[in-house]
C-alpha cells in the first residue's frame, strides 16, 4: 500500500493578533527565507553512484568501521568477507537515506499541522517556511535514492509507529515534541554522522544542505516550547513524560537494523544482539541522542521519571549536560553556507 492514513481529530487556531511578539522567532523566520536552496539547481547531481562498488576507506573520518565497530570479532558483520562488507555499507547507506527522507515526510505533515494548530503568528510564519524546506529535503533524498541508488528501504516500523503517535495527537505542543524535539533532534544528529560514512559526494552534498536546515527547525522546536511546562500541572506533565520515553524508546529502536541484517543474510536476531549490546553502538546510539537530551533538559523534561528511562536504553550522556551548546542558538546563527 502506497499511503498510510492516520486519523486524528485537531483545532485549528486563527490568530487576530498581528503583531510581533516573539522576536526570537521572527528573526529564525528571517533566517529560513534567506537560506533557501533549490535541489535542483544547487546539488551536483552529475556523478555516478555505483551501487555495490567498494570505495577506499576515507581519510577524513573513521567511516562506517570505525563508527560501529563494524571489525570486531564479535561482530556479525566482521565475520563477512570483503564483498560481504562492501555490500553492508552499501545497504546500511541505503536504509539510513530511506528513513531520512520518510522522516523528512513526516516532518512536512507535521509542520504543515503546526501552521494550523499553534496558536501565536510568529509560530506559524516559520513552521510554513519549515514545510517548504521539508518538501524540499524529501524531493532531494528521492531524486537520490530513484535515479542514483536506485535502492531504497521501506519506512522501518519503529518510525512509521511514532509518526502514527505525533500525527494522531491533537495537542499542538506534543507535535512539537515529538517532531521538531525528537525526531529533527535525532536527524540532525544523524545527518553529521551519516555523512562520515556515507559512499558518495551527491549524498554528502544533499545531506550538508539539510542539516543547515535542521538546526534552525530544532531551534524552532526549543523557542516555541521553553517556558511551556514550568508551571504545567503534574497530570498534563506526565503525559509528556510518557511521550518522550515512549519515542525515545522507539526511536532507540530504530537503530537495531533489522532490516539491514536481514537484506545482507545476517540472522536478524544476532544482528540486533550485536547493535544493542556492542559498546561502539552504544556510543553511536548517544551521539545519534546528543542533541535531543540537552534540550529536553532545556525544556525541563528531563525530570526524575525520564531520566532512568533513558539511562537504561543507554542514550543519556550525563557530563554533556552542563555544556551543552543551545540548538537555538545554532539554529539561529546557521546561514547558507
Amino acid at each position: 500500500m502506497s499511503t498510510y492514513p492516520v486519523e486524528s481529530q485537531i483545532v485549528t487556531e486563527f490568530t487576530w493578533d498581528y503583531a510581533d511578539r516573539r522576536p526570537a522567532l521572527a528573526k529564525l523566520y528571517e533566517k529560513g527565507k534567506t537560506s533557501q536552496w533549490n535541489a535542483t539547481t544547487d546539488i551536483d547531481w552529475s556523478p555516478e553512484v555505483n551501487f555495490g562498488e567498494a570505495r577506499p576507506q576515507s581519510s577524513d573520518g573513521p567511516g562506517l568501521e570505525g563508527i560501529i565497530g563494524f571489525a570486531g570479532g564479535e561482530s556479525p558483520i566482521g565475520r563477512l568477507d570483503d564483498a560481504g562488507r562492501t555490500q553492508f555499507r552499501w545497504e546500511f547507506q541505503s536504509w539510513m537515506v530511506s528513513q531520512f527522507m520518510h522522516g523528512e515526510q513526516g516532518a512536512l505533515v507535521a509542520t504543515a499541522r503546526l501552521v494550523e494548530t499553534v496558536p501565536d503568528l510568529d509560530a506559524k510564519f516559520y513552521a510554513a517556511n519549515q514545510a517548504a524546506d521539508e518538501a524540499r529535503h524529501v524531493e532531494a533524498y528521492a531524486r537520490y535514492l530513484n535515479e542514483k541508488l536506485r535502492h531504497s528501504y521501506p519506512i522501518s516500523d519503529p518510525l512509521k509507529a511514532l509518526l502514527t503517535d505525533i500525527m494522531s495527537e491533537s495537542r499542538w505542543d506534543i507535535t512539537y515534541l515529538g517532531m521538531q524535539i525528537m525526531v529533527e533532534g535525532l536527524a540532525l544528529a544523524a545527518f553529521g554522522l551519516g555523512n562520515v560514512m556515507f559512499q558518495d559526494p551527491i549524498i554528502r552534498q544533499i545531506t550538508d544542505y539539510v542539516m543547515r536546515d535542521e538546526a534552525r527547525h530544532v531551534a524552532f522546536g526549543v523557542l516555541s516550547l521553553q517556558g511551556l511546562y514550568d508551571d504545567m500541572d503534574s497530570a498534563e506533565l506526565a503525559d509528556r513524560e510518557e511521550f518522550v520515553m515512549d519515542a525515545a524508546q522507539l526511536m532507540r529502536d530504530r537503530f537495531l537494523l533489522d532490516d539491514v541484517w536481514e537484506r545482507v543474510g545476517i540472522d536478524v536476531q544476532a544482528g540486533k544482539e550485536f547493535a544493542l549490546h556492542n559498546p561502539l553502538m552504544g556510543l553511536f546510539r548517544q551521539m545519534l541522542f546528543s542533541k535531543i537530551v540537552p534540550n529536553l533538559n532545556k525544556l525541563g523534561l528531563l525530570t526524575d521519571r525520564v531520566r532512568p528511562h533513558f539511562e537504561q536504553l543507554g542514550i543519556l550522556q550525563l557530563a554533556d549536560l552542563p555544556d551543552s551548546t543551545a540548538d537555538a542558538d545554532e539554529g539561529l546563527s546557521t546561514g547558507t553556507g
